[in-house]
């Protein structure tokens, strides 16, 4: 063999030697990772799964206190919605005892257990009784001035409530099956916020607006069915033993129940959901148009209302004052607006247009122009009075209106001398001062507070009279 033959050996031999180190490290490297991420990630060794069974059992279990809970967080949460106040509505959701009974469905259903099973669905049963009663009659009685939008919130549920649902109920059952109890399930219960629906629900039944019921127990059902459905997933992950077995028939014809009833809640949703996207693209593009292309010399848009109208055509109403806007200047804006949004017509109600006082749709923006001229009214007659006071200080005058605010504020004032006093320190030129002499009334104040109230009167008076340098001396 040659010198290079061997050389080159050598060097082959080096190179696999090479690559197997690195092939060690690297599996290394991943073993190491992947133990790491077992580690960090492993929920198995946490789960108390005795424990965890007897507590959700025992929370299944509705009368009693419970009952009353219920009757009293539903009542809260009326009124929270009755004021619009997310802080009690949050309160609500805190006591509410609902998510006993519906983690029990799930529990039951992953152990095999059909006594807890229909015990759940009883308890979950008459709570829902229970809740949507309460709330209808407190929304009977107590009804709501305007359709808040909190409550709203409640009825129209898509997709996104789905996966708060699925979350929220991994969530919960994972810290119910832990050794150490947290505090996630409040937590839960806020999120998949299944108190509100409830109450909406009271509302719509009092109210008449039945779609307002249709939809807030639609959301009430997502978040029941994706809540208990998480449960019987982490409780089979975690292998909680079973009650009873059942053959592997019945254990098939169970998943496809259920593959069945979550195709049947979620297409529903994944539908609302897609209406709300096209309804957020809407205002969206709508909002774009009239900021891009809708502008006129001479003109301003004082209102503006889009109506979005998915099963008919949509309305864009715009309310301008000033000169009059050509027709050719409308239609080009229209054509710009058809090729952005389709189905939408564009109406442009000018202040000069004689009969824009008849539409009653037009009315709230002729108030809004309204208040815009009073507001201008109050800021010009502002103005004069500033200019008065400014007038007065020059003639080395206090307005009076600086006194009277000044004997309102200070109570312990006597008498108040004020005038305008020369200054001349020799350099520049004489400066004209705003000075006032203060007398105090002894029984209303002290020493002390007369250093405060000074110190206060001089603030106020280089805001009112707009001077930098004002002298104000107590006399007694």
């Amino acid at each position: 063999m040659s010198e290079n033959d061997l050389d080159a050996s050598v060097n082959e031999s080096e190179e696999a030697e090479e690559k197997e180190k690195a092939t060690f490290h690297a599996k290394g490297l991943f073993k190491s990772l992947r133990s790491l991420l077992h580690d960090r990630l492993s929920i198995k060794d946490l789960d108390d799964s005795e424990k965890t069974i007897q507590g959700i059992q025992k929370d299944v279990e509705f009368s009693g206190f419970n009952v009353w809970i219920l009757i009293f967080s539903i009542i809260i949460c009326s009124i929270g919605l009755n004021a619009n106040s997310i802080a009690v509505v949050i309160g609500a959701m805190l006591i509410s005892p609902l998510m006993g009974p519906i983690m029990g469905m799930g529990l039951s259903i992953g152990i095999n257990d059909l006594s807890t099973f229909r015990k759940s669905l009883k308890s979950l049963g008459f709570a829902i009784f229970i809740a949507v009663f309460t709330s209808f009659v407190f929304f009977f009685f107590v009804p709501l001035g305007n359709d808040y939008s909190e409550l709203l919130a409640r009825t129209r549920p898509d997709i996104r409530d789905v996966f708060i649902a699925i979350f929220g109920g991994l969530s919960g059952i994972l810290a119910g099956s832990r050794k150490e109890k947290t505090n996630v399930i409040p937590g839960v219960a806020i999120a998949t916020a299944l108190m509100p629906p409830l109450c909406t629900a009271g509302y719509g039944l009092a109210s008449g607006h039945y779609e307002y019921f249709f939809g807030a127990f639609y959301l009430f059902v997502i978040n029941t069915f994706f809540i208990a459905l998480a449960s019987i997933l982490v409780v089979r992950y975690l292998r909680f033993p079973v009650t009873t077995f059942v053959s592997k028939e019945r254990e098939n014809s169970a998943r496809r129940i259920i593959v069945f009833a979550t195709l049947v809640i979620i297409i529903p949703s994944v539908y609302v959901f897609y209406n709300v996207v096209k309804e957020t693209y809407f205002y969206r593009e709508a909002n774009v148009f009239i900021d891009k292309n809708i502008s006129y010399e001479g003109c301003e848009i004082i209102k503006k209302e889009v109506k979005y109208k998915p099963d008919s055509v949509s309305v864009i109403n715009l309310a301008i004052i000033g000169d009059a806007i050509p027709e050719r200047n409308i239609e080009h804006w229209q054509d710009l607006l058809d090729k952005r949004l389709d189905n939408t017509i564009l109406n442009i109600f000018q202040g000069n247009n004689k009969e824009m006082a008849r539409l009653a749709e037009f009315k709230d923006m002729m108030d809004v122009f309204g208040q815009a001229q009073s507001a201008n009214v109050y800021k010009e007659q502002e103005i004069i009075r500033l200019q008065e006071q400014i007038r007065m200080i020059e003639k080395g005058q206090f307005p009076k209106s600086v006194t009277e605010e000044l004997k309102i504020q200070f109570p312990a004032l006597a008498q108040v001398s004020i005038g305008m006093m020369m200054k001349h320190n020799f350099i520049d030129d004489m400066d004209t001062i705003p000075t006032l002499l203060l007398e105090w009334t002894d029984s209303l104040t002290t020493p002390e507070n007369v250093l405060i109230d000074q110190k206060k009167i001089i603030d106020l008076l280089k805001i009112r009279l707009q001077s930098d340098s004002v002298y104000v001396e107590s006399i007694n």
